[in-house]
């Protein structure tokens, strides 16, 4: 069985039911130190991960579950990326009745995350599903407020359905094959019909795209990012998709060539980039505009997982840009927290001369989620869109390139504002001071995020 192979995993989950039964012995004011529990379990997976990222690929559970170089990278980043939202959501909700829970649900739905980019079994598949989504419904509707009811409501119910659809299309798999396990899947779906396997692909599909937040179940996340508190916005907006893009990067490689399963990625990719580009135009609430962003980020994300198998590109292009877009991502939202009395783009404005190392932190995120060198991101379209060349669809390569164009508007909207002249705005009412702690987490994201695009090269070996 191997237990110790999934040893970053048993230790985030064995965190949350710590964090979760001890948080209800523990008075409000000490609260604090289920956040200690949660950050020093998030800090040893990340280093563990790390370790086993150099070892070799391995399996455990009987091969149902696999540890391999995008297990690894997956592992690193969802540790990472939480423990950033963990260090937020402490200054956020400190001292809260809810805050122990709250992190409980964090490192529960983490675990499922991890569990969803090495799953190697379609039971296990849906076991990290479940365990991703379920905590997030909760996580949404911590808010307690009439668009934090809708978000949730629509997360629930979107979330229900395609969990539904992801039951039957892996109904429909096992049925046609006898077994769940992907190398199996591999053999036996080789001589299997057509329509049967694209109905199967296209249930499982739906239920993965959920978690990625891309077309066509994507309608939760822009309400959902509103309605939340920023460091739950900013964990459903960013980790989630690394386990959902991995895992279905692992369910087309069983796939056989008689299903036209490139076509239908390339697809979800275009609509999620247009659709998500396109409604973040006129967007005045930052994280509405973010979550918008998130969609058409998806997009992008999908590009190298249609060429899997066709390019070399394909999965270290997909591995980089996950984790260029979790730290973008993570920093634009933390400057939303640092400031979250500004929920209109007005209100960013001087924001240059009032609090400059968050407008510094918030031009590096935008411009590096408009993909702008030398940050990573930018890194990350070009090698996806040059996956996608390479392995003969130069269509897609395109697609990428017009839709970067298409969002330079609505990020600039943002950006431009910030570098008002302060003649034009009273700089000394600028209402509450900002939080340090997410000033803090804005500013290493976005230095990681340059860090990682000028060593761009160092990284991807």
């Amino acid at each position: 069985m191997q237990p110790l192979l999934m040893l970053p995993e048993i230790l985030v989950f064995s965190a949350a039911l710590t964090v979760l039964i001890g948080g209800s012995f523990v008075p409000r004011r000490r609260l604090w130190w289920t956040r200690i529990i949660a950050a020093t379990a998030l800090t040893g997976a990340a280093i563990i991960s790390v370790v086993q990222l150099g070892g070799p690929d391995s399996t455990a559970f009987d091969g149902t579950f696999t540890v391999d170089t995008p297990t690894g990278v997956a592992r690193v980043i969802v540790t990472i990326g939480t423990l950033l939202v963990v260090i937020v959501a402490g200054e956020e909700i400190g001292g809260s009745a809810r805050e122990s829970e709250t992190y409980a649900l964090l490192l529960s739905s983490a675990t499922g995350v991890l569990i969803l980019a090495g799953a190697d079994d379609l039971l296990v598949l849906i076991t990290g599903y479940l365990l991703a989504s379920v905590p997030l419904y909760a996580l949404i509707g911590m808010v307690r407020s009439p668009q934090g009811a809708e978000a949730t409501m629509k997360a629930y119910l979107l979330g229900a359905l395609c969990g539904i659809l992801l039951l039957l299309g892996a109904s429909i798999l096992y049925g046609i094959t006898g077994t769940t396990r992907y190398d199996e899947l591999a053999v036996q779906l080789s001589g299997s019909p057509a329509a049967l396997i694209a109905a199967g692909l296209v249930g499982v599909l739906a239920g993965l795209m959920f978690k990625a937040g891309g077309v066509p179940a994507h309608f939760w996340v822009p309400d959902a990012a509103q309605a939340s508190n920023a460091s739950i916005a900013m964990f459903l907006t960013t980790i989630p998709k690394i386990g959902a893009l991995i895992a279905i990067y692992r369910l087309v490689t069983v796939l056989p060539d008689n299903v036209a399963w490139p076509l239908l990625i390339a697809i979800f990719a275009v609509a999620s980039m247009t659709l998500g580009n396109l409604a973040a135009f006129w967007q005045n609430d930052p994280r509405r505009l973010l979550g918008w962003s998130t969609v058409s980020q998806v997009g992008y994300l999908l590009v190298p997982v249609t060429v899997i198998g066709r390019s070399d590109l394909a999965l270290p292009s997909l591995l980089y840009y996950l984790a260029a877009y979790t730290v973008t991502n993570i920093a634009a939202f933390a400057v939303t927290s640092a400031l979250p009395a500004w929920r209109e783009l007005k209100d960013y404005r001087a924001t240059a001369r009032t609090h400059p190392w968050l407008a510094g932190a918030l031009s590096v995120a935008l411009l590096g989620l408009l993909g702008t060198p030398p940050t990573a991101v930018f890194v990350g379209k070009l090698t996806t869109a040059s996956a996608a060349w390479d392995g003969g669809a130069a269509w897609l390569a395109i697609a990428v390139f017009i839709n970067t164009l298409i969002s330079l508007f609505y990020y600039l909207r943002w950006i431009a504002p910030t570098f008002t002249t302060v003649h034009t705005v009273d700089v000394n009412n600028r209402g509450p001071s900002v939080r340090h702690w997410s000033t803090g987490v804005a500013v290493i994201a976005a230095t990681a995020s340059l860090v990682l695009g000028i060593g761009a090269g160092v990284f991807w070996d």
